[in-house]
């Protein structure tokens, strides 16, 4: 096989044969005559498998799989890299705001001896500026509290070999963060620019909370930063009520003008509560992402499937 193109599906009805048409095209264009488009259903509640369904019948390269019920976005990846036989995979989603047309660039670049080609986008189409903001901020941030180099200003659309594949297979984690663990693999890495379009129609999945949940994984995956940074300030909390301590004890005994009061016993009290709260929630998301790789449950569950 020489392609494979991995495209997760959650509620897209209405981009499906739009998405399918258009990657046709541009993989004839490549002229790849073994290639598989692999649809993984991520508990849709509308009839977007109805549609990949019908499309299997129709052409013997779509695949698909029906999960039992919704993963999650990168879950729903990483059964299709499982199942995946391509030389080369692309991941790719179903709303159009990547285009599939980038696929032939992608592809060529990773002719040329790379085993890591990503979409970098050069600006956002229908994205609030908030979230453009918001976006920026976190993968600038993640850049500098990571070992790993994480690309910024990209998401998983992209081309891999089947040598990264092989590697991300490996990993274990239940709580994926695959932009991440791509870029930790290694190997030759390099990019392609383009310009992502708005989303052709449809609502996206990617609610803010689940976004803030994406960036929780991506920052405990591969940073232990949030960690020093409660037991620093674990240390500096102490280091200030210390400083308080030997004030209110040096206006009681030699100055002899202490005046007790709320405000600033509820100041301590609350800054200092606060503080180990913060730390406690740090360490409690630590544990979390132990306890669910310890539990080892699968990391999900296919109800149905055209794959053999």
């Amino acid at each position: 096989m020489d392609l494979s193109v991995i495209i997760p599906i959650y509620d897209e009805e209405s981009n499906v044969n739009a998405l399918y048409d258009r990657l046709s095209s541009v993989i004839w264009g490549l002229g790849l005559s073994k290639f598989e488009l692999i649809f993984v259903n991520d508990g849709s509640k509308d009839n977007s498998l109805g549609l990949i369904k019908k499309l299997a019948s129709q052409d013997p390269a779509v695949r698909y799989v029906d999960l039992t019920r919704n993963f999650g976005h990168q879950i729903a990846i990483s059964a299709g890299l499982d199942l995946s036989v391509g030389k080369a995979v692309v991941i790719i989603d179903a709303d159009l705001q990547d285009p599939p047309e980038l696929i032939e660039p992608l592809y060529r670049k990773l002719s040329e001896g790379y085993d890591v080609v990503y979409a970098k986008r050069r600006s956002r189409e229908g994205e609030s500026l908030f979230k453009q903001l918001t976006a920026k901020l976190f993968y600038r941030l993640l850049t500098q509290i990571t070992e790993v180099e994480i690309p910024v200003d990209t998401g998983d659309f992209r081309i891999i070999s089947h040598k990264v594949v092989a590697a991300l297979r490996q990993m274990p984690e239940r709580s994926k963060f695959l932009r991440g663990q791509i870029a930790w693999v290694g190997y030759r890495q390099t990019f392609v620019e383009y310009d992502r379009a708005g989303r052709a129609s449809g609502e996206s999945g990617y609610t803010y909370q689940k976004l803030l949940q994406l960036a929780l994984d991506g920052i405990t995956a591969f940073s232990d930063v949030p960690l020093k940074a409660a037991t620093v300030s674990g240390f500096g909390v102490s280091f200030i009520a210390f400083v308080a301590t030997l004030y209110t004890l040096y206006s009681r005994f030699v100055a002899h003008n202490y005046v007790p009061g709320w405000p600033s016993l509820m100041i301590s009290v609350l800054f200092l509560g606060g503080v180990q709260l913060v730390a406690i929630g740090v360490i409690g998301k630590y544990l979390s992402r132990l306890n669910a790789d310890v539990r080892r449950r699968p990391l999900y569950l296919v109800a149905n499937s055209n794959l053999t």
